[in-house]
């Protein structure tokens, strides 16, 4: 009795309380590599996924046939091959782009960027043409430049909509929760949104602690936080010893990312999340694009909130960021040009 009590809500919850199926299509493009795979899971788990359709150059078939043994309503597909790419993304609402090689020892995200840009142009490209109005979910690195190279080559093609383009920097606040609570000692602090706004890369990734009013933190607390915060994807890249990049972690960043957006979609209120738009907040910079807080609603981008108050120390590192974000997004937007 139990476990049947559990599959009806399961499936009664997939649905509005009209009656109107509520699920979405979600397609993962670069679904067999280190973040697809984990992120292609943890989307398969999400009760507002229909179906979800995976696609990749290599073994996007027998990563779907695995996933398709999970016992939840997402129907699995894997679609394999640049021929393939177009039937992936038919249909999609929702598409989420990990796609791209990982960074190793000594690289920067920059130095990413001649091979993943090239990719996500292309991925870009097919989105353009096969799901115009699906909402643009970019993790490929780097993101300060790729995110610019999509909104490109969906102005290319005449169905830009900057309210459904975003650079997903969940991971950011989500490092900067984490390494908040190893300093402090709550493991409540886990769940606390630091306030992390910027690019996604190095110093373009500014932590606003001194938001955080509940808190007290020492200079050398606030030193060590933000260098950990802007540089926390290097202790990964060390620990793997060359074998490849944050992929676990950008996972579950990702997917909670999308499971927000999802629900927003459906109609669910305040959903606010980190993000890197198209946004007016650094635009007197000289700057299109930056992350800050994000109310998401059924048309993706609903309220871009400001920075907030900044104190010194942060103003400083604003302004270190800014020269940074205006040739990385002059990078992508050139390289999208070409």
């Amino acid at each position: 009795m139990f476990a049947r009590s559990r599959i009806i809500k399961t499936t009664v919850s997939h649905f509005s309380s009209t009656g109107q199926n509520l699920g979405y299509k979600v397609a993962v493009l670069g679904a067999a590599g280190g973040i697809g795979q984990p992120l292609s899971l943890l989307l398969k788990l999400n009760p507002l996924v229909d179906k979800l359709a995976l696609y990749d150059i290599v073994n996007t078939p027998g990563v779907a046939a695995d996933l398709s043994h999970i016992n939840t309503n997402a129907q699995v597909k894997g679609y394999k091959g640049p021929e393939a790419l177009g039937a992936a993304l038919e249909g999609a609402d929702v598409v989420v782009i990990p796609a791209g090689v990982p960074r190793k020892p000594g690289m920067t995200r920059d130095d990413l960027f001649n091979i993943n840009a090239g990719i996500v142009k292309t991925l870009a490209e097919g989105a353009a043409k096969h799901c115009p109005k699906a909402h643009l979910l970019i993790i490929s690195n780097p993101v300060n430049s790729t995110v610019p190279i999509v909104a490109e080559v969906l102005k290319k093609h005449g169905v830009f909509d900057p309210k459904r383009l975003f650079g997903v920097t969940t991971l950011d606040v989500v490092r900067a929760s984490t390494f908040v609570s190893s300093i402090k000692g709550s493991e409540a602090l886990k769940n606390v949104a630091v306030h992390v706004i910027g690019g996604h890369s190095g110093v373009t990734i500014i932590p606003l602690l001194s938001q955080m009013t509940a808190l007290n933190f020492s200079k050398d607390e606030v030193d060590q936080l933000t260098q950990r915060i802007q540089f926390g994807g290097d202790e990964v890249v060390k620990a793997k010893d060359g074998t490849g990049s944050a992929t676990l972690s950008m996972a579950q960043a990702g997917a909670r990312f999308t499971s927000s957006l999802l629900k927003a979609l459906s109609g669910q209120k305040g959903m606010v999340e980190p993000t890197y738009v198209l946004s007016p907040v650094a635009a007197d910079k000289g700057v299109d694009f930056f992350a800050t807080f994000v109310e998401l609603g059924k048309n993706g981008v609903e309220k871009i909130h400001p920075t907030g108050p900044m104190n010194a120390f942060e103003q400083k590192l604003f302004e270190a960021a800014i020269p940074e974000l205006k040739k990385n997004i002059s990078k992508g937007v050139e390289f999208a040009k070409k």
